[in-house]
């Protein structure tokens, strides 16, 4: 967030609704004294039946906090932020750019008025133009690592089972037993890096009926405690898909929620499925798309690790391997899908895009 000196400002509003860019001018409490056409699309609402509301009010969560805003412009200060998330009290969230500056007649100050322009789909088409990249990175980086680590660990493997065989004295058997089994993990953690470049054979299934069993496991797995929510649509058709796999990476993501939950009193998890129509994946747009939102009220992601959460290696606590989401993003990647992460404090959401389509690469 941005300040600088605000000049003497004064407003047409008339000519206000020829713009595309939101404009709101608020009064010296902040309620709505005016908006144009294009904020009334952005805010949902009319501006008959949002004026004298205070703005504020509108959202249930704001990035930009409203009494830093209020201090600037009343230091008649300028406020600009061009990543502003707000969250509607119907859960709807949007991310605007916005600049805010005091409004005076005759040196008083009379207002404020706000510019607001909504970035979702500019950040969406960036995230995904990333996502992309980092996948396909993160891919050849793995696979180069894996290929070298296997080589020398069949080497290592044959060379203890031979010299298991000359050994007599079981105590020394041993020695040569760990090696073995170690190398076996070792092993399996390398394909498990490399994963697979081919799909089982997809079939028509239950998107609700994989979800269950994946409440089922992370039950067992020792996630009594945390409350359960389902907001399930039955009016979704089946989605032709590899059901192993696609259970595999909504389980990734399910445990990782319940062991950020794990600490905490009062975790939940909503399960969430949806329908999107006419939605746009990597540059390709699929005329539907089943939509599962895995959803959280734990302590959020940091910001730090936000944008290399998907690669592998890469985790948020101690002891973990960091293969979970980057698996996830691997499997949904082959259905042709995507996944997009939203996160605060006491909210984060993993949104599975799985579009409807005849056959998967």
């Amino acid at each position: 967030m941005t300040a600088t000196n605000a000049d003497c400002t004064t407003v047409v509003q008339p000519s206000l609704d020829q713009l595309l860019t939101a404009v709101v001018q608020l009064d010296t409490d902040y309620c709505i004294a005016y908006m144009n056409t294009a904020a009334e699309a952005l805010l949902d609402g009319s501006r008959n039946r949002l004026q004298q509301q205070d703005f504020f009010s509108l959202f249930s969560y704001s990035s930009i906090d409203p009494n830093t805003l209020k201090q600037a412009l009343n230091d008649d200060q300028s406020v600009s932020d061009s990543d502003v998330t707000l969250v509607f009290h119907d859960g709807q969230r949007i991310t605007v750019e916005l600049v805010a500056q005091p409004l005076k007649l005759e040196q008083q100050r009379i207002g404020v008025l706000l510019e607001l322009r909504q970035m979702d789909q500019i950040r969406r088409i960036n995230q995904e133009t990333v996502q992309q990249q980092q996948l396909l990175a993160a891919q050849s980086m793995v696979r180069g690592m894996a290929h070298e680590i296997k080589n020398p660990l069949g080497g290592l493997r044959g060379a203890a089972q031979l010299l298991a065989s000359e050994l007599d004295d079981a105590e020394l058997q041993e020695y040569t037993d760990l090696i073995i089994n170690q190398a076996d993990r070792l092993s399996t953690l390398v394909n498990r890096m490399l994963g697979s470049n081919q799909l089982p054979q997809p079939e028509p299934s239950n998107i609700h009926a994989v979800l269950e069993r994946v409440l089922q496991v992370a039950r067992l797995a020792g996630a009594e405690q945390i409350r359960w929510q389902r907001d399930y649509d039955p009016s979704l058709p089946e989605l032709t898909m590899a059901a192993d796999q696609i259970e595999q990476a909504l389980l990734n993501i399910v445990m990782n929620a319940c062991e950020a939950l794990a600490p905490e009193a009062g975790g939940e998890i909503v399960l969430r499925t949806r329908i999107a129509h006419q939605q746009t994946l990597y540059g390709k747009r699929y005329r539907q798309c089943a939509v599962v939102v895995i959803q959280d009220n734990g302590p959020g992601i940091a910001e730090a690790l936000r944008d290399t959460l998907f690669y592998p290696m890469v985790s948020g606590r101690a002891g973990g391997t960091g293969l979970g989401l980057a698996i996830a993003q691997n499997i949904v990647h082959q259905h042709s899908g995507k996944i997009e992460l939203q996160s605060r404090p006491g909210h984060t959401e993993f949104t599975l895009y799985l579009p409807y389509v005849e056959t998967l690469t």
